[in-house]
């Protein structure tokens, strides 16, 4: 197969960087998320894996992709997958607004950018979240943790995560 690569931007920020897609390692979720592109919603900087930043999707595949590639300790450049049901994100500690980020009874992905060290993705409410890891940064990554910190610092309010075929 043909190595397969997405562009990854902060629309807002103007910041974009390069990820190949790990067919060879995920590829149920490759799939998953290729036929999804392009993607783009509302980002969020992680409170609890540390150096991260998401976006939340209504699921978009037939079926959730099993977990291939996991990790609890991803990697800068680490593009991770996860799935929750509303419920499970649907607690005030999280801080999404009740019935538009997640409801009751539907499925939430989670498409994730780590971008930089000392991540773990141990959850005060429910212990460990294993991610799958389908894709890794190859170009851009510095410009795009500096915007990541700058996201963090001064805030995610009208700024959004995209993602779409290189």
């Amino acid at each position: 197969m043909t190595d397969r690569f997405i562009e990854l931007s902060l629309a807002k920020r103007g910041v974009h960087c390069t990820a190949k897609l790990l067919d060879d390692r995920a590829p149920l979720t490759c799939a998953a998320v290729w036929d999804a592109l392009p993607l783009g919603s509302d980002v969020y900087h992680a409170k609890y894996a540390r150096n991260e930043i998401y976006a939340l999707f209504p699921a978009f595949a037939a079926q959730e992709p099993p977990l291939e590639n996991p990790t609890v300790t991803p990697i800068p450049g680490d593009l991770c997958y996860f799935s929750f049901s509303g419920t499970e994100l649907g607690t005030q500690a999280y801080g999404y607004e009740p019935g538009t980020d997640v409801r009751a009874g539907t499925t939430v992905v989670d498409l994730a950018l780590f971008y930089e060290r000392n991540n773990l993705l141990l959850n005060g409410d429910v212990g460990w979240v294993p991610g799958i890891v389908w894709g890794q940064v190859v170009d851009g990554l510095d410009r795009m943790a500096e915007a990541c910190n700058d996201l963090w610092r001064a805030g995610a309010l009208g700024e959004t995560l995209n993602f779409r075929r290189a």
